[in-house]
C-alpha cells in the first residue's frame, strides 16, 4: 500500500508556513507518498477534516504569509475524549506519518500522538523564535523586517514632533523580535521579558539623549515585559516627555515571507520527507550553527534558545 503522510498548521500562524506546506507536499509525492492536508490543526484532526493534496493543491502560496490549512488551539485535543477521537481519525484515514507546524505548543501535540504510537514530524514555525532545540523559527526574519519598517515609519513622525516613540511588539516571554528589532532601528531603550529595564534608567537615558540635542526617541517594548501605555503613564509622571505609543498586534504576523523564511521553510519541509523516508521519525527540525539538523523530542526540550545578552548590550551601548 502506498503510505500516507498528513500535514497540518497549529497555533499561531507565521509567514513561511505556506512555503513548508508546500516542499512536504511535492517532495512528498515525489517519493510516492500520498499527502493529506488538515485543516485548521488538531481541531481537525479530531473532525477528520482531511483533504487528499497534490501538485496543484498548493501552487501559488509560497508567496503568501498565513498559511492555507487554516489554524487554531484546540483545547477539546488536550482532553482525553479529544485525544482518543484524534488517534481514531488518523487510523480510520490511515495515516503513517503526521508533519507538525507550528510552535511548541504545536510540538507538545506531536510528542503526545507520537508516545501513543503515531510517528510525526515536528517544524518550528512561530514568529516569536523562541521553542526548544533550534535557533531558528519560521516567520521570524518576516515578523522582524515588518516591525522594522514600521518603526522607520514611526521614527518619520516621532522626528517631526521632537517625541518619544513608544512601539509594543510581541513576545510573551520571549524577546528575541523587540531585542533584534531594536538593535536593528537603534532604539535607545529595549524592555525584553528576559531583561527587565528599570524605569528610572530609561528615563535617565531619555534625558541625557535630550541634552545631547536629540529630538526623538524610540523605545521598544516586548508586550511580556509590559503594556506599551503603562510604560507611557511612567514616563510622563516622571519627565517632561509626553510619550506616543503604538501597538503593532497581529500585522507582525501577515505580510509576504521574506526569502529568508520561505527558503528556510522549504528546506525544513524537505528534511522531513527525507528523515521519514528514512524511518527517522519523532524528531524536530531545527536550525543550529548554521545547519538544518534534527533531534529527538527528548532532547530538543533540554536545549532552551535564550536571548544573546552581549547583543542586548551592543544595542545600548549603539543607542547612546
Amino acid at each position: 500500500m502506498v503510505k500516507r503522510i498528513a500535514v497540518l498548521t497549529s497555533g499561531g500562524d507565521a509567514p513561511g508556513m505556506n512555503a513548508a506546506i508546500r516542499a512536504v507536499v511535492r517532495k512528498g509525492i515525489h517519493h510516492g507518498f500520498e499527502v493529506f492536508g488538515v485543516q485548521r490543526g488538531y481541531e481537525g484532526v479530531i473532525q477528520g477534516d482531511f483533504k487528499l493534496m497534490n501538485f496543484h493543491s498548493v501552487g501559488g502560496i509560497i508567496q503568501h504569509g498565513g498559511t492555507v490549512l487554516k489554524t487554531a488551539r484546540s483545547e477539546a485535543f488536550k482532553t482525553a475524549e479529544g485525544f482518543d477521537a484524534a488517534l481514531e481519525q488518523l487510523k480510520n484515514h490511515y495515516i503513517d506519518y503526521l508533519v507538525v507546524i507550528g510552535g511548541d505548543g504545536s510540538m507538545a501535540g506531536a510528542i503526545k500522538l507520537a508516545d501513543a504510537g503515531i510517528p510525526t514530524m515536528v517544524i518550528p514555525g512561530t514568529i516569536d523564535n523562541d521553542m526548544p532545540g533550534t535557533e531558528y523559527t519560521v516567520g521570524f526574519d518576516t515578523a522582524l523586517n515588518t516591525v522594522l519598517e514600521a518603526v522607520n515609519k514611526i521614527r518619520d513622525t516621532a522626528a517631526s514632533h521632537e517625541r518619544v516613540a513608544i512601539v509594543e511588539v510581541m513576545g510573551r516571554s520571549a524577546g528575541h523580535i523587540a531585542l533584534m528589532a531594536g538593535l536593528a532601528c537603534g532604539a535607545e531603550a529595549i524592555l525584553l521579558p528576559e531583561e527587565p529595564l528599570d524605569m528610572d534608567i530609561i528615563c535617565e537615558r531619555l534625558a541625557k539623549s535630550h541634552q545631547r540635542g536629540k529630538l526623538y526617541s524610540i523605545i521598544l517594548v516586548a508586550e511580556g515585559v509590559a503594556k506599551g501605555y503603562d510604560i507611557a503613564s511612567q514616563i510622563s509622571a516622571r519627565t517632561d516627555f509626553q510619550p506616543h505609543v503604538t501597538v503593532l498586534g497581529y500585522i507582525q504576523r501577515g505580510g509576504n515571507p521574506t526569502a529568508t523564511d520561505n527558503i528556510m521553510a522549504s528546506r525544513m519541509g524537505a528534511a522531513a520527507i527525507d528523515h521519514i523516508l528514512q524511518d527517522n521519525v519523532n524528531q524536530l527540525i531545527a536550525w543550529q550553527k548554521g545547519q538544518i539538523v534534527t533531534l529527538p523530542y527528548e532532547e530538543a526540550l533540554k536545549t532552551k534558545h535564550g536571548i544573546d545578552l552581549s547583543i542586548y548590550d551592543l544595542a545600548s551601548i549603539l543607542a547612546r
